[in-house]
């Protein structure tokens, strides 16, 4: 069998590492930067990206708290031919957001408007009184990934 096939046959046995933290105090917060960090380092993403991911996270996690007081957060690694990356859900039942097209708007400090440019792919999903899911991935080139050793690192995740 090619180390092509065994990797794919590994691949299919298990899952991708997934984590869920649930957002209720600020050191959950910190908690889910750093889960965010290690996932996105075993996936040999720049120490940029890797800083970038944590802080997106750390975001969107603080407004968990600060607009809802509590939700999740979900973190699990994805992939696609051609490139793995990351994916992050967080998930409130708070007041929701009465204008998502505001919310998205430059503002103050970081805001859900740079998440958005921090991310490869972002989406808000809100409904006023029921509360509101914001969804981004961030992404590497399996290239990279494979001549990093990722492989290994990865199937020891698991």
């Amino acid at each position: 069998m090619s180390p092509q096939a065994v990797a794919e046959a590994l691949e299919a046995a298990a899952p991708l590492p997934r984590v869920r933290i649930a957002i209720e105090c600020e050191a959950d917060v910190l908690l889910a930067g750093k889960h965010g960090r290690r996932l996105a380092s075993s996936l040999d993403f720049s120490p940029t990206d890797v800083t970038v991911i944590s802080t997106a996270i750390m975001e969107v996690a603080r407004n968990v708290l600060r607009y809802a007081r509590r939700g999740d957060l979900l973190l699990h690694l994805i992939e696609q031919p051609g490139r793995l990356g990351i994916a992050i859900m967080a998930r409130d039942k708070g007041p929701g957001i009465a204008d998502v097209s505001e919310a998205l708007r430059d503002g103050k400090g970081l805001g859900l408007a740079s998440v958005r440019r921090l991310m490869d792919e972002f989406r808000v999903r809100s409904e006023p009184g029921r509360g509101t899911t914001v969804t981004m991935r961030k992404w590497t080139r399996r290239r990279q990934v494979e001549r990093a050793g990722f492989r290994t690192e990865w199937q020891a995740l698991r």
